[in-house]
């Protein structure tokens, strides 16, 4: 923090100290916190859109309420960095996301005001509830207090919630930050419900009746404002939140502190569930930001003075980029294929498939259990669907990805963005296990492709077949292999020998193949390509096993229950013995960091490869060496 920058903002070491100022100073303080939330950011990266939105809301919630014993929830979290700079971390904001540094998101282990560990969306009003219902319990008196945005509403977890807590006598308060705009546009009957309410007769009859009153009394104008205002609010509570028995007040201004406090103040006093709707912006005070809050969502560094700037070359092609082109070239040449999202249009690659083919593309909200038995609905009529979701979001329908679609053995196409570390978003966003949870399931494959090319032929590969699929793949770039035109596959539970050595064979699984020729070349080891997790390519496992005295298993995924296991398993089915070294994701949840570094932590870079087998087999390796200087001699 540059020094006499921020004078409010520095005294501000926990929300004791806010709430020790005066009222008149909390718009400077939001100022403040603004301004600095847009600084940290541009110089680490970060979400930006999202928090510059909940800044008065944040400074509100911890004026109002006495917190930690006060539980605050945030759904999904990634609007919580003015929180967390009010709440002590304010001085190590310029560690965010970064390795050993604060994360981007609650985490109940890094501060006691981070009520609850959030990075997926619509848990925060059930495990207020659950809060809630524990301080009934104890007889402590203290309030839980849920903050969820109006994409997060489209989930059928949220609406479980709310069923249960309007019959609950508890010290409950839902408030929902309406900012219309979640990471991809909201979508479903509910936003449409309440943007229809905010278009109808009711709200056009309030809003002819301010304009006759305006006509023949001037000075009314602020009555007819509000009548315009709170038309919404006053046919929502009646039709909806209140039928599950919440007492809802709103909407109200979500950047008018002189608003948001009276009424947090009121509600604090209030029996039973409360319901409170507030409406802010995205970008807040940082007119980019207003403008283009889907690009300023996740914004790496840049200069707040410029905004974000095109690099000077073109960055390499993304694996999400692969699936996006593949998946407009394919549903060009099928017109069966239909293109599934569970409210990440732009995350998945989407956006062009989106524009080109409108009535086959199928963004359902998030709501990922409902994506799956959608697509296994079409599936069932004959159509092929394609479900783009990141690895971790579709842990969330597992229920349904079994008993929905293997079960049944439909041909759906599962395209897991995100395989493996992610970086900066962390464990909670780490698609760490889908190896595992996948591979368990009868009728499903898994593929695992190397690059960007075998990315594209295997996504074609996986859409030939007559059952389930998934394609797993990493975030960001790969070696840069440029994909081939045309739309060929591979054969299916088929692998490749990419370099012939002696002794030692590497079996690599994915994008760590690469990593994997670099550490060969150094130990003279073969490396395969195994390319598919499930089914194994079993010719292949033999004849390699045959021919050497060790092996190697190598994924970016975890080691319980992962690809390596699947090569001891049908290992010991054969019959066959020989010493297997597994390397992997270990046992425990892998925080926010760079990617390359976080890998080389574990050991799975080109070095920590070589120094693994070093460490495990330098037995085999010394015979080897043994048996080249007798040849020699």
């Amino acid at each position: 923090m540059t020094p006499g920058a921020y004078p409010l903002l520095q005294r501000i070491n926990d929300p004791a100290d806010l709430r020790l100022l005066p009222r008149s100073q909390l718009r400077a303080l939001a100022d403040e916190l603004r301004a600095f939330v847009l600084e940290s950011v541009s110089r680490t990266g970060g979400h930006l859109s999202s928090n510059l939105g909940t800044v008065e809301l944040t400074v509100a919630l911890h004026y109002v309420f006495k917190t930690p014993d006060d539980r605050l929830v945030w759904d999904v979290g990634h609007q919580t960095y003015p929180h967390k700079i009010l709440t002590g971390r304010r001085d190590r904001m310029d560690s965010l996301r970064q390795l050993n540094g604060i994360s981007g998101f609650p985490v109940r282990s890094e501060s006691p005001y981070d009520a609850f560990g959030t990075a997926h969306s619509s848990t925060s009003i059930s495990a207020a509830l659950g809060m809630a219902l524990a301080a009934r319990q104890k007889n402590e008196d203290r309030h839980a207090i849920a903050v969820i945005g109006d994409g997060a509403m489209t989930a059928g977890m949220v609406f479980e919630a709310l069923n249960h807590g309007g019959v609950e006598d508890c010290k409950l308060l839902v408030i929902l930050n309406d900012n219309d705009m979640s990471i991809s546009p909201p979508v479903g009957a509910l936003n449409r419900y309440l943007a229809q309410l905010m278009s109808g007769r009711f709200y056009a009859a309030a809003k002819n009746m301010g304009k006759q009153v305006l006509q023949v009394a001037p000075p009314l104008f602020e009555l007819a404002k509000r009548i315009e205002e709170h038309a919404k609010g006053m046919v929502v509570p009646a039709t909806l939140f209140e039928k599950f028995g919440f007492n809802y007040i709103g909407p109200i201004d979500g950047h008018d502190l002189d608003s948001l406090i009276p009424t947090l103040e009121n509600l604090k006093h209030l029996n039973g569930p409360q319901f409170l709707h507030v409406v802010t912006k995205k970008g807040q005070g940082y007119k980019l930001a207003e403008a283009d809050p889907v690009a300023y969502h996740g914004p790496g560094k840049f200069d707040p003075s410029v905004g974000l700037v095109k690099p000077a070359t073109p960055p390499k092609q993304t694996f999400t980029q692969v699936f996006g082109q593949w998946l407009c070239d394919m549903a060009e040449q099928d017109p069966r294929l239909v293109g599934i999202t569970p409210a990440m249009r732009e995350g998945s690659g989407m956006v062009e498939f989106h524009r080109r083919f409108p009535d086959r593309y199928y963004d359902v909200g998030i709501a990922e259990q409902h994506a799956v038995t959608f697509a296994a609905g079409l599936a069932c009529e004959g159509l092929k669907p394609v479900v783009a979701i990141y690895s971790t979001f579709l842990q969330r329908a597992y229920d349904q990805l079994i008993h929905d679609v293997a079960l049944q053995n439909l041909p759906v196409v599962f395209a897991l963005d995100r395989a493996g570390l992610v970086g900066a978003d962390g464990a909670t966003h780490a698609g760490a296990y889908d190896i595992a949870y996948l591979r368990c399931i009868p009728n499903l494959s898994v593929a695992c492709p190397a690059d960007e090319r075998e990315c594209r032929q295997l996504l074609s590969t996986a859409f030939e077949q007559n059952h389930p699929v998934a394609v797993r793949y990493p975030r960001g770039a790969g070696v840069g292999v440029a994909p081939e035109p045309g739309l060929a596959g591979l054969p299916i539970g088929r692998g490749e020998l990419r370099r012939a050595g002696k002794s030692i064979a590497i079996l690599a699984f994915g994008t760590l193949l690469y990593p994997a020729l670099q550490a060969g070349e150094q130990l003279d080891a073969t490396v395969v390509n195994m390319r598919w997790a499930k089914p194994i390519d079993q010719t292949l496992l033999m004849q390699v096993a045959a021919e050497h005295e060790a092996l190697v298993t190598l994924e970016e995924g975890c080691i319980a229950g992962g690809a390596g296991s699947a090569v001891a398993q049908a290992l010991l089915a054969a019959g066959i013995s020989r010493p297997i070294l597994q390397l992997g994701l270990p046992d425990v949840f892998i925080e926010h960091g760079d990617p390359a570094k976080l890998l080389a932590l574990q050991g799975l870079d080109a070095s920590g490869i070589v120094a693994s087998i070093k460490e495990r087999f330098a037995d085999v390796l010394n015979q080897s060496r043994s048996k080249a200087l007798k040849v020699v001699a």
